[in-house]
């Protein structure tokens, strides 16, 4: 077991354990967004393969999976379940509540007590668990973006079901670093989840803070999300080192800081191996200070 375990450290990225616990993830993961349909929406295209690259991640040895039951609704956790119930003992999924979906695909905040316990107990059914392994408080912001209030009544009802034995770790999402602060008085926090890449990097002073606490940071969006990362820095790099602008992007972020987690979704099992082999590059640090002219704010 060892030997495999440091064979998928290697493969994935190296490995990260969340503070106070006993659960450690390597630094390449997959987010299970993309599985649903168009705006995050409906059904996939092809289940068939959507079940397949979450089996192929797994079988690479990914053991961090991003989720929500938002996501479709429902349709991601459902595929997540009949893809890899029962989940293998090593495998750490990680969902988000904050929002539901109307009718129209619409994102509505949902943050009451009420809504997070229904939230809670709808991703407990659909993936087919006693308890979530990792819960993110999602606020919805500004956009893609944060925006400054309080979040302790909504992060208290999820500390509370913490208690009950429902949820094991907690973290945040779309968060400021004064609500991060908020939120550790709360309850202790395993991960941030905010976006963040090598072009926005709004984060970069938050990403150190936690990295001193041994707190996971995750970025989402890692890749521009709905609009991806179009620079010809990223392209010059990337055909110096004879792998994509994407691939690029991401080995960044590898290099960016310890407590660095990658999520990146895909539907299709080519982007999904292009995005594991990730792990294998090696950026100089000549090449990191020419990525990092990209979005560095003073």
């Amino acid at each position: 077991m060892a030997k495999t375990e440091t064979a998928n450290e290697m493969k994935l990225g190296g490995a990260f354990t969340f503070p106070g616990t006993a659960v450690t993830v390597y630094r390449i993961g997959y987010g299970a967004m993309r599985l649903s349909g168009p705006q995050i929406f409906g059904p996939p295209k092809d289940r068939k393969e959507a079940v397949a690259v979450l089996r192929e991640a797994v079988d690479a040895g990914v053991n961090h999976i991003d989720t929500s039951d938002y996501y479709g609704p429902h349709v991601t956790n459902h595929i997540i379940r009949e893809a890899l119930h029962p989940y293998p003992a090593s495998l750490t999924v990680v969902t988000k509540l904050g929002a539901r979906r109307g009718d129209d695909a619409s994102w509505i905040p949902a943050l009451t007590p009420a809504e997070l316990r229904q939230g809670a107990h709808d991703n407990l059914r659909n993936l087919g668990v006693d308890a979530l392994d990792v819960v993110n408080l999602r606020l919805m912001g500004n956009g893609h973006g944060p925006s400054e209030g309080s979040l302790a009544e909504s992060f208290e009802a999820l500390a509370e079901l913490q208690r009950q034995g429902l949820i094991r770790h907690l973290g945040v999402s779309n968060v400021t670093a004064k609500q991060v602060e908020e939120a550790e008085k709360i309850a202790p926090l395993v991960c941030v989840q905010n976006f963040y890449n090598v072009a926005q990097r709004a984060d970069d002073t938050l990403i150190d803070a936690l990295a001193a606490k041994g707190i996971a940071y995750v970025p989402f969006f890692p890749l521009g999300g709905f609009t991806p990362l179009q620079s010809g820095t990223l392209n010059d790099v990337a055909a110096r080192l004879k792998a994509t602008p994407m691939q690029v992007a991401l080995a960044w972020l590898l290099h960016r800081a310890p407590n660095v987690l990658l999520i990146p979704g895909t539907s299709t099992l080519a982007h999904l191996r292009e995005n594991l082999a990730t792990a294998e590059m090696r950026i100089s640090a000549a090449e990191m200070k020419e990525l990092d002219g990209m979005g560095r704010q003073s």
